[in-house]
């Protein structure tokens, strides 16, 4: 029998935050696929034999594409789409996948056991968003007409709903994932399966302990059965029995200490469209997530205006940016991860993204990134300015999407792109991988015979309606970095199409030289921004016209009339009223 494990003796509201386990949030943000061939209707029983399969076909149990793609009956290009999301949301900074260069993922290849990890949580539901409070609000900026009405006006599930919910399905399926580690000896019974401190440790690519993440945290040092082991001495393996206790009574605790930091009074009615996790266990709050070091930096409601974030204004290494319309909005950072979700009629710079970006729900939005990969699901009318290692995936059900390549810089670009590992002479921007139009991991109800069906792809934007984007040298960043132009090689069609339609650039020269107090230069700045988010929106709207109804069609002749307008006649009597 394994040694029984000693109950708690402290509320959870008395235990330290370090001690508390918590769900990694990023296998579940970023990890998931729509690829009906990952997702399992018994996973336990198809991924047993299937690691068993795959061990005795690597001694190194590390396999490659060609491996997965047989086991899984999977395309190649699926099969490396699975190595390069998997090498995205690992949790082990020092795992050869982890530390390739793009075109080394293969070569370097996925342990077994965090594989058969990644494909287990293939089967996990997200949680429903909660309907926005104030639904006066939301019909001020989203227009009546959306295709995605009545969804896009839904806020992101908040950070403690999130947490909740993927810590209590992850207490639910806690027996199956232990077992996919566990090793049989001889014996009868649960005694015959026990874990190893290395098959421990892959439990870290789900779970971690504290508010300071996972990063350089080794998760098998929390376990008293392993804490402070000889390193040169192997740890005696532990009965797997015995470890799904002490996980799962941190897991109980972890819940409880959540319940009791949410308000009832502010708790919303439990989602009846959860398939997977009982609702008294993933309890639910209203409050507005916040930022912490362990969790991501929120930039949340923007409206008609312009925000700037650098490093220093950051929590963490990760960014969401949800419900922002009619604004621009800057993050001249590096980051791990970024998400935008919910926007409209705005345009986001995200600085240097190492792992990966998820721009979910948006409508009418430019999203300008240099990153390793991003994914792209549910958006409509938006275009995406990319220098990506990867190439851009598309899920789910878009409309009218283009993408180009890069084009824009800030001081410090080169710096951050050095520090999170985003490689300038690899651009795919022009490779978008549509996979499924419907989500298999959502809650929602899809029409019968559509789960089969591939999502819309997106256009490259034609090079005459190419621009470089300025950003202002007062955005740049906190100190002079080192670079002065696009690291990013444009494509020949393009880089002409820049050169010749160049005259926003110009103004905005010229507003830099023009002697103007700082306040009036930044006022100026702003409304030019706005003015070539419009540029770029309307020529690609004209192309179209015709199909847009009489409410679109008069918002665009607002715009074309405000264009008209020449802002180099403003910066000239500006300018000379600023003389003494």
């Amino acid at each position: 029998m394994s040694d029984p494990i000693e109950p708690a003796t402290t509320s959870s509201s008395a235990k330290d935050p370090a001690l508390l386990i918590h769900p990694r949030r990023e296998p579940f943000e970023h990890g998931l696929l729509p690829i009906p061939k990952l997702i399992f209707t018994d996973p336990t029983q198809t991924l047993i034999p299937l690691k068993q399969k795959l061990i005795e076909k690597s001694p190194s149990h590390r396999v490659d594409s060609a491996a997965i793609s047989e086991a899984l009956q999977i395309s190649i290009d699926q099969a490396k789409l699975v190595l390069d999301t998997l090498a995205s949301v690992l949790h082990s900074e020092s795992d050869p996948l982890v530390k390739a260069k793009p075109d080394g993922i293969d070569e370097a290849g996925a342990d077994v056991h965090d594989l058969v990890l990644f494909l287990y949580i293939q089967s996990y539901k997200k949680l429903l968003p909660r309907t926005h409070k104030d639904s006066a609000a939301v019909a001020d900026v989203w227009p009546s007409t959306s295709a995605f009405d009545g969804y896009l006006s839904a806020l992101s599930p908040l950070q403690a709903d999130e947490e909740a919910h993927q810590l209590s399905y992850l207490k639910k399926h806690l027996a199956n994932l232990v077992s996919l580690l566990a090793e049989s000896v001889e014996g009868e019974g649960e005694e015959s399966l026990v874990l190893t401190m290395e098959k421990f440790e892959h439990l870290g690519f789900l779970l971690h302990f504290g508010d300071k993440g996972s990063e350089g945290n080794q998760f098998s040092q929390h376990a008293p059965f392993f804490a402070n082991s000889d390193p040169d001495m192997p740890a005696v393996p532990v009965p797997a029995a015995q470890v799904h206790d002490w996980v799962l009574e941190n897991m109980v605790s972890s819940l409880e200490h959540i319940s009791e930091r949410i308000s009832p009074k502010e708790n919303g009615p439990p989602s009846s469209s959860d398939q997977d996790v009982p609702m008294a266990d993933a309890c639910t709050s209203s409050n507005k997530g916040s930022s912490s070091v362990r969790g991501p930096s929120f930039i949340e409601g923007i409206s008609k205006s312009s925000l700037v974030k650098r490093t220093s204004d950051l929590k963490g290494s990760s960014v969401k940016v949800l419900n922002c319309h009619d604004s621009v909005i800057y993050i001249l950072a590096p980051l791990r991860y970024a998400t935008v979700y919910g926007c409209s009629d705005a345009t986001i710079v995200l600085g240097a993204v190492g792992k990966a970006v998820r721009i979910e729900h948006c409508e009418r939005v430019h999203v300008i990134t240099a990153a390793n990969r991003i994914c792209i699901a549910n958006c409509r009318e938006c275009m995406f300015f990319l220098g990506v290692n990867q190439r851009p995936l598309i899920v789910g059900d878009n409309h009218k999407l283009q993408v180009a390549p890069y084009n824009t810089f800030y001081s410090q670009l080169e710096e951050h792109m050095k520090e999170v590992g985003v490689d300038a002479t690899i651009n795919r921007w022009d490779e978008p991988l549509p996979l499924g139009v419907v989500d298999p991991h959502d809650s929602l109800s899809h029409p019968a015979g559509v789960s089969e069906a591939q999502a819309e792809s997106a256009a490259h934007l034609d090079a005459d309606q190419f621009t470089n984007f300025l950003i202002p040298n007062w955005y740049g960043g906190e100190s002079q970095g080192s670079t002065k132009d696009n690291p990013f090689p444009l494509p020949d069609a393009y880089m002409v199409s820049q050169q010749r339609n160049n005259n926003l650039g110009e103004v905005k020269q010229l507003l830099r030289e023009a002697p103007l107090e700082e306040n009036r230069k930044r006022e100026l700045s702003t409304a030019l921004h706005l003015l070539e988010t419009s540029v770029s929106s309307i020529a690609y709207k004209e192309n179209d016209f015709v199909h847009h109804n009489a409410v679109e069609q008069e918002r665009c002749r607002k715009k074309l009339a405000v264009l008209s307008f020449n802002p180099i006649m403003l910066i000239v009597p500006l300018a000379a009223a600023d003389q003494p």
